[in-house]
């Protein structure tokens, strides 16, 4: 037992109060976010607004402090870990070869937009690199994925949360509007919403507007497009390993390359194999949900955490040009994804 927790990094006499605190006011944010007042709110932006507000309002005990940078850190990459079992490979070939290539080049392009744009607005790498997993692949689940490998301040990722999150809102709110304008067709629209719009919550919701073909059509794009996560983490990853020359996970055991340049994080392999098991039906649906729940728990407990160690006052030194990045980042993918549905002729090729 005591080698498991050597492995891990736990340490049970300094890490267990702030442990026990995250993970009993986890379950709380938990309970919370079924209530109605909060519906426009997932469990995971809702821990990371409380852990914030919590800490610059009233003092955490110093005697918190290990088990809730344990919480941060490690229990956000074995949530990470778990969520592939959300994944289905199998998911990609529903949307055939065109939804493929649309997919890839919004994904890219978003990505290269976004750091272009964050570069003539002054805005560090990092936080740029989480603005765009987060706009381009799949909302919060991107963003503290990407930030597992290129190592953010608190900061910079709550802000990217929030950030992603508002306009993830904004876009369900306005995509229905501008569907019936623009006159899409029910397949038009789901992938729009499904290629184009953050979270898989706001995805669902908008694409319902136009019917439930629309919606399912919306839901198998977004299970697709998240696929490309862990390409993403990977690549990252590399570019964040090789953007300092004394950056110490480059000599690092765990992330020894598999290729010849290419570095893996550990935790990403596990990912991957969490959907593979999906992939091939390996593990019964009710198990499935049960799993995912806790799941959602241990995201929830990890973005506690993030938010715990937030300081309010480091917002006002970033100022608004990075809510700039993410509101224009968000145009940019809801404007190319929509010219390439056109381009492609969606609603023939892939109905």
């Amino acid at each position: 037992m005591a080698s498991w927790l050597k492995i891990i990094g736990l340490n049970l006499n300094k890490d267990r109060l702030g442990l026990c605190f995250t993970s009993i006011l986890g379950l709380s944010i938990i309970f919370l976010a079924t209530r109605p007042v909060f519906k426009e709110l997932n469990s995971l932006t809702l821990a990371i607004i409380i852990g914030i507000f919590l800490a610059n309002t009233i003092k955490i005990p110093k005697s918190y402090e290990p088990g809730i940078k344990f919480a941060n850190k490690k229990i956000l990459k074995l949530a990470i870990i778990i969520f592939g079992i959300k994944l289905n490979f199998k998911d990609t070939l529903a949307i055939g070869d065109i939804g493929v290539i649309i997919t890839l080049i919004t994904i890219s392009s978003t990505f290269l937009f976004a750091s272009w744009l964050g570069k003539k607005l002054d805005l560090n790498q990092k936080f740029i690199q989480l603005i765009a997993a987060g706009t381009a692949i799949c909302g919060t689940s991107a963003i503290v994925a990407t930030n597992a490998v290129v190592e953010a301040s608190e900061e910079d990722t709550a802000y990217s949360i929030a950030t992603v999150t508002a306009f993830g809102t904004l876009a369900m709110i306005t995509y229905p509007l501008l569907g019936n304008l623009l006159n899409l067709s029910p397949s038009e629209f789901g992938f729009w919403c499904g290629i184009s719009i953050q979270q898989t919550a706001q995805v669902i919701t908008a694409s319902f507007h136009h019917g439930m073909s629309s919606a399912d059509f919306a839901t198998i794009t977004k299970l697709s497009r998240v696929i490309f996560l862990a390409p993403a983490i990977i690549l990252l990853g590399y570019a964040s390993d090789n953007s300092s020359d004394d950056n110490p996970r480059q000599n690092s055991p765990k992330y020894k390359s598999l290729f010849s340049k290419i570095t893996i994080p550990w935790f990403v392999i596990f990912f991957l194999l969490m959907s593979l098991l999906n992939t091939y039906a390996m593990i019964d649906e009710p198990l499935k949900k049960m799993i995912l729940n806790f799941d959602t728990y241990l995201f929830t407990v990890s973005m506690l955490a993030m938010g715990l160690e937030t300081k309010i006052s480091s917002f006002r030194k970033v100022g608004i040009k990075p809510f700039y990045l993410g509101g224009l980042t968000w145009l940019f993918i809801a404007s190319i994804s929509l010219v390439l549905i056109k381009i492609f002729q969606v609603n023939t090729n892939l109905n």
